[in-house]
């Protein structure tokens, strides 16, 4: 790694391409939307404008929806494209040019991050914080994407959505719940018609 936290590749600590000025020298380093780069582990480790961190992401996840820490361990976070965060549960080296790694898994670069339906579905059975369980009427509605009124009196925001199943909660996926309505968020190709 130089002193410009470019290692002698002209990647940055994040994986991150130095971008040509067409001068000769190099601007910052900035995102590249056809490849994954690894998240840094923290702010300190950030060379990318506006790219979130491990910390951040990991940090998110337990503080919205009250899941441990530990929970991420075996994996790492990529970005690929503008705040598209993607988790695989092992290494590879970065950047990784491909074309899928592991599951969508967070939105950021926005406003307010939203949690994919993979991730939710995949991590959501240990969240303890915003999950709102709905009746059945409500979970079918729900899958077939149309907004419901649970009668929630929790945070608003995105929520993982679930539902009884089998004598378990198993999560459905994201909803975004304002003025006492929640907007199912779930994919048009996974949406189940009543």
């Amino acid at each position: 790694m130089t002193d410009d936290g470019l290692d002698g590749d002209g990647q940055g600590r994040d994986g991150a391409a130095a971008r040509d000025a067409g001068d000769g020298g190099t601007d910052a380093p900035t995102n590249d939307g056809q490849r994954f780069d690894r998240l840094p582990a923290t702010a300190a480790d950030r060379v990318v404008d506006g790219r979130a961190t491990r910390r951040e992401v990991v940090d998110w996840w337990v503080d919205r929806f009250g899941l441990e820490a530990a929970t991420f361990d075996s994996h790492t976070f990529w970005e690929k494209g503008a705040g598209k965060v993607w988790a695989f549960a092992g290494e590879v080296d970065s950047p990784a040019g491909v074309e899928g790694l592991g599951m969508t898994f967070l939105r950021t670069r926005q406003e307010h991050w939203k949690p994919t339906t993979n991730a939710v579905q995949r991590f959501g059975r240990a969240a303890t914080r915003n999950v709102v369980v709905l009746e059945e009427a409500d979970a079918t509605a729900f899958l077939a994407g149309e907004t419901v009124e649970p009668g929630w009196d929790g945070d608003w925001g995105y929520l993982v959505a679930a539902h009884d199943v089998a004598g378990g909660v198993e999560p459905i996926g994201v909803g975004l719940y304002v003025h006492d309505e929640l907007r199912s968020r779930m994919p048009k190709g996974r949406r189940r018609e009543p």
